[in-house]
Formats: C-alpha cells, structure tokens, sequence
C-alpha cells in the first residue's frame, strides 16, 4: 500500500509505516520513553530526509505519550508537579533548540548533526544500558535487597527546594528544571521524546522513586512534544502530517499493550533487549556518517 507523503516528497509502503509506529508505541508503555530515538534513525534508513524524520518523530511521540499517560495515571504512576517543573524546563529547551535547528540547516549541516548526536547518545545510553542489566541478571539469582535511591550531591547544593510528594523527595526545582531544558534541546533536534535520558536521570540525578518514573517522564514527553510540534510547523516546516498518521495509527495501538506488558514482564531482560537494539542502531549511523548515500543532495521545504 502505496503512500505519498508531500513534505517528504516521496512514496512509501503505509503498512511499513503504521509497524514502525506500533514499535514506538509499545516502548512507550513500556520502558516510559518517547520512542522517537528508535523512530527516527528507522525513517531515515527507510530514506526519509533526517529533518522530515526528526519533526514527524517528534509530533507522533505525542500520540504515544497520550496513551501511555493515561494508562499509567490510572495506577497513581504519575507525580505532577515533578512532571510540570520539568515541562516549564523543556519549553525553554525547545525554544533553543529551535534557534539551533535553523542555524545549521541555514549552514548546510543539519543531516550531519542530527546523525552524529544519534551515534553518540544511543552508544552511551546503549552501553549503560547493557551493563546495568547485565549486573542485575547476575544478581537475580541471589538474595538482593532495592537500594534506596538517593539524589546527586549537587543537586542537594542548590537552593530553594519544594517538596515533590508523588516522588517522596525535598529538593530544589532547579534539578528538574535543568533536565527539562536539556530534553527540550534533544527533542527539537532530533525527534525524540527524550525518555531515554530522563528516566536515568531521573533515577539517577534526582533520585526520584522507581514507580512513578516512567508515567512522569510520558507526562513531560506529552507537553513537551506537543511544543515542538509547534515550533517546527511554525519554523521549520518539515512536519509532514501523513507521515505523522500512518505513525500514530500504530503507536496509539501500541502504548497500551506496552503498559500491559511491564507489569508482567522481567524488566532486567526487556532492558538487555532494548540495549542490544540501541547499539545496533547507533552502530549503523556511524557507518552511514562514513559512505555517501545514494541521493547527495536533499531539498528542504521553504
């Protein structure tokens, strides 16, 4: 099934499409990532433009988000105002990140930027990935008791702190707000939900309480998505709202049975499972910044 998609300005197979967007919704319900750092470097290998990729990505997370919110709002998974400091912070970041979009397509080097910032966060979040899911099946066999998380030292020396009660933690709102702008950056340059770096930092950096993780992160990834969109029709123009329906007839479908799916799952292993893909990809994007590809110029729209 043949489809035109008129900003691309090429044909693709739509059933193709509506997969590759039931695959985001699934890893949307189920590790409380965006997606979009799998969706994009697929359209691009499939031979959509990397700038159509990164504004339709980024406008189809929102979908994915939507579901996967609302699934996990259900079973009290999401904390709120953690989740709108961190918004507030990524409308910051999409609007720097608007600015920088423009000036390196303005220089001719988007399509490059956009691969290499691929290779490099997919590598290292893939290898940590790897590596702590590695350590935890090694452990699973013993008797092991959950760690308390605790936040970084740093983000105990800044001021003004707030109570977030949905995270049980009394930190300063400056910690989220930081993570927030830099997510917000990442999603408007290359499509991505940027659930892939929140949740370790919010795990990690934060120390922000395991269950309400990854419904936080959909809920900042929803609005912060939603902003994008915005900037990117209003800017950019490389939203193609074809390409952005095939993607959200599956990634709807998708988010929900991913929501079913963590709960029954062992998260060690589906961790294993989406590292070893992570690195895969970052692995095939580095070889693509080597080769020329078979069409050396691409046209933008206006």
């Amino acid at each position: 099934m043949d489809v035109y998609l008129p900003i691309a300005n090429l044909s693709v197979n739509g059933l193709w499409i509506v997969a590759l967007g039931a695959l985001t919704g699934v890893l949307s319900g189920l590790f409380g990532v965006g997606g979009g750092f799998l969706t994009t470097p697929l359209l691009i290998f499939y031979g959509i433009p990397p700038t159509v990729a990164a504004a339709s990505a980024s406008t189809q997370v929102t979908g994915a988000s939507v579901s996967g919110v609302l699934a996990h709002g259900k079973r009290k998974g999401v904390d709120y105002r953690m989740g709108a400091v961190m918004v507030g912070g990524g409308i910051i970041g999409a609007g720097i990140g608007a600015l920088l979009f423009r000036f390196f397509r303005a220089i001719g080097q988007i399509d490059v930027v956009i691969n290499a910032l691929y290779v490099v966060l997919l590598g290292s979040i893939g290898i940590l990935m790897a590596r702590e899911s590695w350590q935890l099946l090694r452990k699973s066999s013993g008797t092991k008791q959950a760690a308390r998380r605790r936040h970084h030292p740093l983000v105990a020396n800044l001021p003004w702190r707030w109570r977030f009660y949905g995270s049980g933690l009394y930190i300063s709102p400056l910690a989220p707000l930081i993570v927030g702008v830099a997510v917000g950056i990442l999603t408007m340059l290359m499509g991505v939900g940027g659930g892939f770096i929140l949740v370790p930092a919010m795990l990690y950096i934060l120390g922000m309480s395991a269950n309400v993780v990854v419904g936080t992160s959909l809920f900042n990834i929803l609005f912060v998505t939603i902003a994008t969109t915005v900037m990117h029709s209003l800017t950019t123009r490389a939203v193609d709202i074809v390409l952005v329906a095939l993607l959200l007839i599956g990634s709807v479908t998708g988010a929900q049975f991913g929501s079913q799916l963590a709960v029954k799952a062992k998260p060690e292993v589906l961790r294993l499972v989406l590292a070893s893909i992570v690195l895969l990809i970052a692995f095939r994007m580095f070889l693509g910044l080597f080769y020329q590809p078979d069409e050396i110029y691409t046209i933008y729209p206006l």
